[in-house]
């Protein structure tokens, strides 16, 4: 598993690092990388994702019978799929 997380994360850093994603309107990917689509859980709505730089995750548009909403892009086993390595709060570890 930990070496899963490790090709994932280098896969998305070689795409950020070539930075030929381009955004289109209200800042979603107008072609998201194949290697991102391969990742990702194809239950998700893969032609609105953009990324978020409070975190630098792929987030999608989950339109709801109620109201839309952005929703974290994960891969089937519920792994968020981001740019960069998530590191834990400092404070939150300390309190776990």
């Amino acid at each position: 598993m930990m070496l899963r997380s490790c090709a994932v994360f280098a896969t998305l850093t070689a795409l950020i690092a070539c930075d030929e994603t381009t955004t289109g309107t209200a800042g979603f990917i107008t072609e998201l990388p194949q290697s991102v689509v391969d990742l990702a859980d194809p239950k998700q709505n893969l032609r609105q994702v953009k990324v978020l730089p409070e975190d630098g995750c792929f987030w999608y548009l989950h339109n709801g019978p109620v109201e839309s909403t952005l929703l974290p892009l994960r891969t089937p086993a519920g792994a968020p799929i981001c740019t960069k390595a998530q590191t834990e709060d400092p404070a939150t570890a300390a309190s776990s």
